[in-house]
């Protein structure tokens, strides 16, 4: 039997590697474009980023390694962890993120490359989020014929299931 696409669920851990590459390449390509405007490379070398508004120190250096290090983790630790541990880790650094890119915004004049690349970022940071807030423990997802074989030897047919007219062992 062929699989059917419609029916055929993505594993949750491969999902949210792939929205983590996916904002890794476009955040990359972002700050790659960004050192192309003209005056960003003299700014730089002045000692100044965001149109001058932020000095660049060993400090400032540091935390952005940091930020940049956060989504290349994320992309291994969404593989590795386990279900509640990645999904906390999925929701937290993502919501990070998306407010460390929303204040970007406001350090200077955002050009529409950075402003098109800042929405593009979000989305995929807020379907990170979404994802990782509605996925159920696969551990505990009890397997449908489970459930009506219990349910059945509980006093509930099949139609008062599938109808949802069986609830904690009453039939309505």
């Amino acid at each position: 039997m062929k699989p059917n696409i419609k029916s055929t669920k993505m594993n949750q851990k491969a999902l949210l590697v792939l929205l983590w590459v996916f904002f890794t390449v476009n955040f990359m390509y972002c700050d790659t474009l960004s050192s192309l405007e003209p005056g960003v490379l003299e700014m730089h070398m002045t000692g100044f980023t965001a149109d001058g508004t932020v000095k660049i120190t060993d400090g400032f250096l540091l935390g952005v390694a940091i930020m940049f290090e956060i989504p290349f983790l994320m992309i291994v630790l969404s593989w590795v962890l386990k279900y509640r541990p990645n999904r906390w880790a999925n929701i937290i650094a993502a919501t990070l993120l998306v407010l460390a890119q929303i204040s970007s915004l406001f350090l200077g004049a955002p050009s529409p490359a950075y402003l098109f690349y800042s929405t593009v970022e979000i989305a995929a940071l807020l379907l990170i989020v979404w994802n990782a807030w509605k996925w159920t423990n696969p551990e505990t997802v009890v397997p449908a014929d489970e459930v009506a074989r219990t349910s059945a030897s509980a006093g509930a047919s099949i139609p008062q299931l599938i109808s949802g007219s069986f609830e904690q062992g009453e039939i309505k």
